[in-house]
């Protein structure tokens, strides 16, 4: 027998074989269609579940003897279990299978099978941040801050001058480095600065495995980020949301950039008040016209923190930890070319290296230099090759001005 209602019940209950009511709807269609065996077996497996089972009972025994029932004899459950009766069903239409009543049905099982495309939007209010943290959080790096100024904040705090010179609140700005020297910090502080609201985006935010999605999902952030301006965008990992086009593998990749290419420009609306800064270890990937006027044409070198930067790092995460004879300036100078990430870890490998002798021992002490000389020698800078990567890019690649502060930069430490 071809049932299209049947069919659709057998497989709701293959995928939930645990669901008896599911299964005792199926048993009863299948006897009211006179398909008794069937039905035995369908009801017998509810009572394996649920021995007492007044409704599975009655239907077995109906099932192995008696006629069909007309709706006034349907088998009706205990009094104990008794619970308001269904809504009638609405009639099948004639001449077809009333496929509705049918996913009404199984509608706890099987999804539907057509869906609404217009769903919630890729970003919404919750994904908007108010930082605190400001740029006098962030230890040294005097040159970074007073490129940043001039960027962003000078023209913000002074909006007579700005209205004087011409000069917008939109555009964006690039900072590249190596990993782990604090560009995601700095975009918080930035933020925090301005008064404004933050959105921090990865790429696992845009991408998406539909077609189109990920290029309604860039079209998502700024269309959030222009209803709640001012408000700092921060593109992590720029070179994975932005590759060049000409590298991208995808079709997609290309349509990612190419929505975020139009969103930058402002095509369908205005950015004002909308900051764009965007972070990557690996400029030379961008697509070089995301780096052109009016887009993200400012760029800012984030080297491995200075000697400043680098007490207040080591002051930052001890500064919950129980330590004793802690020399910040001797850990400096030890750790010049380190990075964030990397005085992070030489923090974990004292507080590591304390706790097991204390575990050792049988009482607890506190962290001193000697966990962190330890720490310092057991942890290697992870700047090095990418500043050998930068070096024969700078060399050998086309440089169109954008790589001058790296430039600069490999000449002073004398690796170019």
């Amino acid at each position: 027998m071809n049932d299209p209602l049947i069919e659709a019940l057998r497989r709701a209950v293959e995928a939930a074989p645990l669901d008896d009511e599911l299964r005792l709807h199926l048993a009863t269609q299948l006897w009211e269609r006179g398909l008794s065996e069937q039905a035995v077996a369908e009801a017998s497996t509810v009572l394996s579940h649920s021995p007492t089972d007044s409704r599975a009972r009655d239907l077995l025994a109906r099932a192995l003897g008696a006629p069909a029932p007309d709706a006034a004899s349907f088998p009706s459950p205990d009094p104990a279990s008794r619970q308001l009766p269904d809504p009638p069903a609405p009639p099948r239409p004639e001449g077809g299978f009333d496929w509705s009543a049918a996913e009404t049905e199984v509608g706890h099982i099987a999804q539907p099978a057509f869906v609404d495309g217009e769903g919630a939007p890729a970003f919404d209010a919750h994904d908007l941040q108010r930082p605190t943290t400001t740029l006098a959080d962030v230890g040294g790096m005097t040159q970074v801050k007073e490129r940043l100024n001039a960027a962003f904040l000078a023209p913000l705090k002074n909006p007579e001058l700005r209205a004087l010179y011409g000069k917008s609140l939109r555009g964006g700005l690039l900072m590249y480095g190596p990993p782990g020297c604090g560009k995601t910090f700095i975009a918080r502080a930035i933020a925090g600065e301005l008064g404004a609201s933050f959105i921090s985006v990865g790429i696992s935010d845009i991408l998406d495995r539909y077609l189109g999605e990920s290029e309604h999902n860039v079209r998502d952030l700024f269309q959030l980020a222009r209803r709640d301006a001012p408000t700092v965008i921060f593109l992590d990992e720029l070179d994975a949301i932005g590759q060049r086009r000409s590298q991208a593998r995808h079709s997609g990749m290309r349509g990612v950039v190419v929505a975020l290419l139009e969103e930058l420009d402002g095509v369908a609306s205005d950015n004002e008040g909308v900051f764009v800064l965007a972070a990557t270890n690996q400029p030379w990937d961008v697509d070089p016209a995301l780096r052109r006027p009016g887009r993200l044409d400012r760029t800012v070198l984030v080297l491995p923190p200075d000697e400043e930067a680098r007490r207040a790092i080591f002051r930052h995460h001890l500064a919950r930890r129980p330590v004793e004879g802690v020399d910040l300036a001797e850990l400096a100078r030890s750790t010049d070319g380190y990075s964030g990430a990397d005085i992070a870890y030489v923090c974990e490998v004292a507080s590591e290296n304390a706790l097991l002798e204390s575990a050792r021992t049988g009482t607890a002490r506190l962290i001193g230099m000697d966990d962190l000389r330890h720490g310092v020698a057991q942890t290697t800078s992870s700047t090095g090759p990418w500043l050998e990567a930068a070096r024969n890019v700078v060399r050998f690649g086309d440089d169109d001005g954008t790589f001058t502060q790296l430039r600069d930069y490999l000449k002073s430490v004398r690796r170019l």
